[in-house]
């Protein structure tokens, strides 16, 4: 039997062994025989409920598992552009950053994921691990930088932070392979030279430079404090432009040693293997499944409180029985 509760085992301790001792008193204590039986239900309530609360259950089953041994590190553009509006006609770029960050959860099950964005600064917002509900959580909430503090951006600046995550990667694990997917639009604002990501090659094995936007470009809402959403910024009394620079984007690939593709909503995003050396579609990959019970309290819990639900009807309907007929005799 294995058990896997729900609860601290002490906090269903502390809850149900009291219920048992009150419903155990009142069984002995009961003066006839059909309150003895309706305690003896109860007891056999709270019992099942101690059982549903500790979720029982049984090994059995196997089902086999795939674990990729590879450490992807993510790297995405917050600045105003992402949320230029011209994927899929015209939806905002971070849709499309969104959708392609899930394929890659999916296509490289047991990955340890770590997410650096980029605007103004670069940033590590979730370090290596393979928590993928929290990474598609960081996705989801995921908003650009204010407009308001917007002072131009570089699409290099997060190469210092790359470079340190993955030669810590590489350090603390040197068994496992290294992934690289860089999502942005290329669009260089800042007055320097973007800096080099030719620093993290050494230590990457794989991935992609993933291109967002189009050559006509699209507009881009206004995201400072207090805007209501609805305008959008301005160059020279027009909507400005975000377009997209994919030789900038070609260049970073070039620097990683990573091939790069343009993004379209018409398109499915293209992703390499893992490198071989380290995917382990290991044929020893079962996992005991346990076959729950907890199933058979629930069902008896719910018999049991429509006994329960019988009993107090019953009563209420003698008991108004009673009213009518002690008012009749009055």
């Amino acid at each position: 039997m294995i058990f896997q509760p729900v609860l601290n085992p002490w906090l269903i301790a502390a809850i149900g062994l009291p219920l048992v001792a009150l419903t155990v008193y009142c069984l002995v204590k009961a003066p006839a025989a059909r309150g003895r039986m309706l305690w003896a239900l109860r007891l056999v309530l709270v019992l099942a409920c101690c059982a549903l609360l500790l979720r029982p259950g049984i090994p059995g089953g196997t089902s086999q598992t795939l674990a990729t041994d590879t450490d992807i590190v993510l790297v995405v553009d917050t600045t105003a552009s992402i949320v230029a509006e011209d994927w899929a006609g015209d939806q905002p770029r971070l849709d499309g950053v969104r959708a392609d960050v899930q394929s890659i959860i999916d296509e490289y099950p047991g990955a340890r994921f770590a997410l650096v964005t980029f605007d103004a600064d670069a940033e590590l917002r979730m370090p290596l691990t393979t928590d993928t509900t929290a990474l598609a959580s960081a996705m989801e909430v995921l908003r650009p930088e204010v407009t308001a503090q917007s002072q131009g951006s570089s699409v290099g600046i997060a190469s210092a932070l790359v470079s340190e995550t993955l030669q810590s990667a590489a350090e603390t694990s040197p068994d496992r392979s290294r992934m690289v997917f860089y999502f942005g639009d290329g669009e260089q604002t800042a007055a320097t030279e973007p800096e080099s990501f030719a620093a993290s090659a050494e230590y990457t094995d794989g991935g992609s430079v993933l291109g967002y936007g189009t050559a006509e470009g699209g507009p881009m809402k206004d995201t400072s404090l207090g805007d209501s959403g609805g305008s959008y910024i301005q160059y020279q009394g027009a909507d400005a432009l975000s377009v997209i620079d994919e030789a900038t984007l070609q260049t970073i690939a070039d620097e990683l040693g990573i091939p790069y593709q343009h993004r379209t909503a018409d398109a499915a995003i293209d992703l390499p293997e893992a490198p071989t050396t380290t995917t382990n579609y290991a044929e020893s990959g079962e996992v005991g499944n346990v076959i729950e019970l907890y199933w058979i309290a629930a069902a008896l819990m719910m018999l049991l409180l429509a006994v329960e639900l019988a009993v107090a009807t019953a009563r209420v309907a003698r008991l108004r029985g009673l009213t009518v007929r002690a008012g009749g005799d009055v």
